[in-house]
């Protein structure tokens, strides 16, 4: 008998849809950001246009495959790039954006046909530097967590004030991610540092750990799997990295692999 378990997904391959489900003749923007680029609910797709403080918004409900098409919203002030963004868990139509001018704006957008706001329902800050990262809570309505420089505070979208200020970080905040349940909130900094906070319990950091090496672009993904984390980054040989790690054996990494070398500096 095999000890090991075979993976269902063993003889998988993905295929690409129809050419007449493609959604073509996109302009994205390429502006590096700690943030996303593009986000998805199930009822629209958000992305960072050409132009800066502008988002595309692209319905999923109502068309025709082949007569779906872009609108534009202008989010942030003008050359202000949108650096993050999401869309609640509990709601499709609530989008958080995040911005170098230093707010954060949730809007409220309308299925197929709907004119899109002028302005937004709720404007969080300013903060004293650009929000970077900003994410809504998977298992409490009404809460975000946001980075900007050092910074990182969870909200209550409702009452448009912090809950609370995640505090010990002594660089750029470069990523930050509620786990699945939304108990803990672990966190990437230019400092190297990775780091897991019980929000409710205190303000400092419950385990630390140095993630790579190399400072740039560190980022968070929580797995299926409640304890681990995945975080990617870069080695002192500028080679891209990825690492598994185990909250409960937070010293050393569980795995790393390197992918490639990066071409920038």
């Amino acid at each position: 008998m095999n000890r090991f378990k075979v993976s269902k997904f063993r003889h998988m391959e993905a295929r690409p849809s129809r050419r007449e489900a493609w959604i073509s003749d996109i302009r994205a923007g390429t502006t590096p950001t700690c943030g996303n680029h593009i986000k998805s609910s199930c009822s629209l797709i958000a992305f960072n246009s050409d132009r800066p403080g502008v988002l595309g918004i692209v319905s999923l409900e109502g068309r025709e495959e082949n007569k779906r098409h872009v609108t534009y919203l202008g989010c942030h002030s003008d050359g202000d790039l949108v650096t993050d963004l999401d869309f609640s868990p509990f709601d499709d139509f609530l989008l958080a954006s995040g911005s170098a001018d230093r707010t954060i704006k949730l809007w409220r957008l309308s299925g197929p046909g709907a004119a899109l706001p002028s302005a937004p329902g709720v404007v969080l800050g300013p903060e004293e530097l650009p929000v970077e990262v900003l994410q809504f809570h998977p298992t409490a309505d009404g809460v975000l967590v946001s980075a900007a420089g050092r910074t990182v505070k969870v909200w209550d979208v409702a009452k448009q004030q912090p809950l609370t200020e995640l505090e010990a970080h002594k660089d750029l905040v470069q990523s930050a991610v509620w786990s699945r349940d939304g108990a803990i909130v672990g966190t990437a900094c230019k400092d190297k540092q990775l780091r897991i906070f019980d929000p409710r319990a205190r303000t400092q950091a419950s385990q630390s750990t140095q993630a790579h090496e190399n400072n740039r672009d560190i980022r968070l993904a929580w797995t299926g799997v409640q304890e681990h984390l995945v975080s990617t980054g870069f080695n002192q040989m500028r080679e891209r990295e990825a690492k598994l790690w185990d909250t409960r054996l937070f010293s050393s990494a569980l795995a790393s692999v390197t992918l490639d070398t990066s071409p920038g500096g």
